[in-house]
């Protein structure tokens, strides 16, 4: 079979694959919709229309897809690599956190200074706190999405100390660190939602997107997540780049974590990646967009579009937001079931077969 349409038909099956549970949980969700006695259609047309066909409610949504492109880059490095850096969520934190310190600390110095300071710094943040399960998994083969996981929960605790006590902001009626300085804030674009972290945003993408499709590093990502044993075997230094991925994966975590505190929150509080979490929404884009970096970007723009026009339902239907969150839940379900089958692959595993 030609190499072009196997890959045409590959490309189709995951597109296919990320349709289908859409299409399914919305579907399921205009029940829901029915029994609230409104219209499906009108429902779903002020959700997008308010989200993606209005200029504001589009610039709207730029702005919240940005650190969900970068979660969702964090976790596709990882698992295409056959890591589960599951510590997205923890990274973007204390990434946040720190930012904040900083843009209040050195709020003297220029804009020019302090925002890509506070942007280097979150990333270097980030990485320095996925180096732990990185070394723990190249040297000692440490599972490492059960340490990732369990970082999560250390941070959120310590944070939550450093920000309820030294780091308080005393003149605050609920707990969080001091406003970072007007000098660290991301400023709007013509009124709007959008920031220019957007386009930082972009930018990173696009050094992903040439790292995996182009790169030597990339060709080693996907070998590595086919065959672990095997690209060691070829001569591939496996441990050195298990710590090269797992730190590229949390320097995007902190970039997210340091563009939402400059460009959203301004203060370090308790609910700053609200729930479940831009870590945690990140696997669900990686997962959505196939672990492709095309289908992260899309993926993270249609997942904000949906986040920003839950409100434009509330006020303009009778069906309350939490809608939205049926339909997130539902997405999430049906991802989790491959609809159809890569025929490719599925050829190449009965030619084995034949040959055993």
């Amino acid at each position: 079979m030609h190499p072009n349409l196997d890959k045409t038909r590959h490309y189709l099956v995951v597109i296919l694959n990320a349709i289908i549970p859409i299409t399914i949980a919305f579907l399921i969700g205009s029940v829901a919709i029915i029994l609230a006695k409104d219209n499906p259609l009108t429902t779903y047309g002020v959700l997008f229309q308010k989200s993606l066909f209005n200029v504001q409610g589009l610039l709207k949504t730029l702005h919240y897809a940005a650190p969900l492109i970068l979660t969702g880059l964090a976790i596709a490095v990882s698992f295409k690599a056959g890591l589960f850096n599951m510590g997205i969520e923890g990274q973007l934190l204390v990434s946040g956190f720190t930012v904040a310190i900083l843009g209040y600390e050195f709020s003297y110095l220029p804009s020019m200074v302090l925002i890509p300071l506070c942007l280097v710094s979150g990333a270097l943040v980030g990485m320095i706190t996925a180096i732990i399960p990185a070394v723990l998994k190249a040297f000692y083969n440490v599972n490492e999405m059960v340490v990732t996981l369990l970082l999560n929960y250390a941070i959120i605790q310590v944070l939550e100390y450093l920000t309820s006590t030294i780091f308080r902001n005393p003149s605050s009626g609920y707990v969080s660190t001091n406003m970072i300085g007007s000098n660290a804030i991301i400023t709007r674009i013509l009124d709007s939602k959008l920031t220019a972290f957007f386009f930082i945003a972009i930018g990173v993408f696009i050094i992903i997107y040439i790292i995996m499709k182009k790169s030597k590093l990339g060709f080693e990502i996907t070998a590595m997540g086919k065959n672990r044993f095997f690209a060691e075997a070829s001569g591939m230094n496996v441990k050195k780049k298990v710590i090269i991925i797992m730190l590229i994966s949390g320097a995007l975590a902190g970039l997210a974590g340091a563009g939402w505190m400059l460009g959203e929150k301004f203060s370090y509080t308790l609910d700053f990646s609200g729930t479940p979490g831009l870590g945690w929404d990140g696997m669900l884009i990686a997962l959505l967009g196939s672990n492709s970096p095309i289908g992260i970007l899309v993926s993270a723009i249609f997942y904000a579009a949906l986040k920003t026009g839950s409100s434009s339902i509330a006020i303009f239907t009778s069906v309350p937001s939490e809608i939205i969150v049926l339909i997130q839940a539902l997405i999430i379900l049906f991802l989790s079931v491959k609809f159809i089958k890569n025929p490719v692959k599925s050829q190449k595993g009965k030619k084995q077969e034949e040959g055993k």
